[in-house]
């Protein structure tokens, strides 16, 4: 989601208020989402694979954004991932509501925000594990520059996202602004979000978020899906 727009990929503007309530609320579940039951499949140090975006690292230009549409399906091929999306909202502490843990291999999408392959910054979210298994992103923090996300979305397109960054944020300071606002004005971008770090049985948490951020590189499937095409700002 972009800092400033909201709902259904829209790019209806948020008053100054609204956003902060928004932020506010992501920036708690920023926190909760590092709550889970730590199972011993736990990843306790698999982050450090976590290194962030090397210095010119070629990456292809990014494509038009598409007309909004609503995720179905997500796929990271490099890592294994192939998970239905289900459309979640914000829980009754105004914390971003991830998947039940009946739901391991399911991924979340934060539907009042931006739809993937809309400009903006569309949230996914997933579990690391479960008390007694790995979960959907158990291998995100493996995630490379460069590496292939696609979306297949309700109008039958699959938005083809490339990865641009790769990062792990403490839970002591989880940025909300950077995590979630959009980094390039004109872009379609996407955050996939899971646990990471290691897990305090004490508290009951994991240590920190891992971000994976990409960006809206191709389309294919449905022509009705995009209202452009070529490299944005073009």
């Amino acid at each position: 989601m972009s800092a400033g727009s909201a709902g259904s990929g829209s790019g209806r503007t948020l008053t100054g208020v609204a956003w902060a309530v928004l932020l506010l609320g992501l920036w708690l579940w920023g926190r909760e989402i590092t709550e889970g039951p730590g199972g011993a499949s736990a990843p306790t140090a698999g982050d450090i694979a976590a290194v962030g975006r090397p210095a010119g690292a070629a990456l292809p230009p990014a494509h038009r954004p598409l007309k909004p549409a609503e995720p179905r399906r997500v796929e990271i091929p490099s890592l294994g991932i192939a998970a239905p999306v289900v459309g979640r909202g914000l829980d009754s502490t105004g914390a971003v509501d991830p998947p039940p843990y009946e739901m391991p291999h399911s991924v979340g999408w934060f539907r009042t925000g931006t739809q993937p392959g809309a400009e903006g910054a569309a949230l996914f979210v997933g579990h690391v594990d479960t008390e007694t298994t790995p979960a959907v992103f158990y291998g995100l923090s493996s995630a490379r520059p460069g590496a292939t996300v696609k979306v297949t979305r309700a109008d039958g397109s699959v938005a083809v996202f490339t990865v641009d960054d790769v990062e792990v944020f403490p839970r002591e300071s989880f940025d909300a602004r950077k995590v979630y606002g959009q980094r390039e004005a004109g872009r379609a971008e996407l955050r996939l979000i899971t646990c990471g770090g290691t897990f305090d049985r004490e508290s009951g948490t994991y240590t920190a978020n891992v971000v994976v951020s990409a960006f809206l590189t191709g389309v294919t499937g449905a022509t009705g899906a995009s209202g452009a095409t070529g490299a944005a700002g073009t």
